[in-house]
């Protein structure tokens, strides 16, 4: 049922390094028309690590691992396209539906291609306020029974971290600060909580892959948590400044549940004049081109 791309399935096959790309971030995370020249860059940066860019979405009910440039742009520019998390793929397969892939969506179809590296921004995870609303992304229960390597910046600064780190270490996911002791935090190089591994080199991260097949435990993803460089962070008094001020809006205007998150992350980006949207951009690059690296390494192994 889902289409691989050609390049994309000969890479696999003949064990050359691929690398997967959401496609939420083309259709929902970025203003028109920058977000298809941000995609095409993606997808650029990675072949000059010497990987193949597999961007997922679903087009017509016909779930995608690789897109063309045609593929690429309708992505970019279908102001209709929906937001799909994995427990919608099945819906939106029946139903003809073209959509935008989340981590999840990503995660599940990338792994189901065989495609074992995936890049993105900030994964989701445990909501504040989580004992009164107990929501929490479904990135992390997929990502809990998926066989793929992430590479991010953390988990949203707009979560609670701490909660996230704890729900993650009790799903047996498996986490890595990549250069650093602490866990990223998204627009921030540090999040303010530890980390208790950390890994150094492609080849340290491939050698974990590795591990994690040869001690043939059950499936769960590898994150491996790149921090934005602290000179393209958001300002941390900013942030925590018009994060605050963003909560206390949500409970004002009695916003909860799913539309939490898109409306801090778009009151952040309007009350630091887009700092906040370049430090996202300055983290997926940075993210990219390591999940081009880590995937070469592996391909090499």
């Amino acid at each position: 049922m889902t289409v691989v791309a050609d390049e994309v399935r000969d890479a696999v096959a003949a064990g050359r390094p691929v690398v997967a790309l959401e496609s939420t971030i083309i259709a929902h995370g970025l203003p028109r028309p920058r977000n298809l020249r941000v995609a095409l860059e993606l997808e650029q940066a990675v072949r000059e690590e010497g990987a193949v860019p597999a961007t997922i979405a679903v087009l017509d009910g016909q779930p995608h691992v690789g897109l063309d440039k045609e593929q690429l742009e309708r992505v970019a520019k279908d102001e209709g396209i929906r937001k799909l998390s994995h427990r919608d793929l099945p819906l939106a397969v029946a139903t003809g539906a073209s959509g935008a892939t989340t981590v999840s969506a990503t995660a599940q179809l990338a792994a189901g291609a065989g495609v074992r590296v995936f890049a993105t921004g900030g994964l989701g995870g445990v909501h504040r306020g989580w004992t009164q609303t107990q929501d929490e992304s479904a990135d992390l229960g997929l990502l809990a029974r998926t066989r793929i390597t992430v590479v991010c910046a953390g988990v949203k600064s707009i979560l609670d971290v701490p909660a996230t780190l704890q729900r993650l270490e009790t799903l047996g996911v498996a986490v890595a600060g990549y250069g650093t002791e602490r866990f990223p935090g998204f627009y921030l190089a540090d999040s303010g909580e530890p980390v208790d591994w950390t890994l150094r080199t492609p080849g340290e991260v491939a050698r974990v892959m590795r591990a994690q097949d040869a001690l043939g435990e059950r499936e769960s993803a590898l994150i491996v948590a790149q921090p934005v460089p602290e000179a393209e962070q958001l300002d941390p008094e900013l942030h925590t400044r018009v994060l605050e001020g963003g909560l206390r809006e949500c409970e004002r205007q009695g916003i909860s549940g799913q539309a939490v998150t898109p409306f801090l992350l778009d009151h952040l980006m309007r009350h630091t004049d887009g700092a906040s949207l370049e430090a996202n951009l300055a983290a997926v690059r940075g993210n990219v081109r390591l999940a081009g690296r880590i995937a070469a390494a592996w391909a090499g192994a």
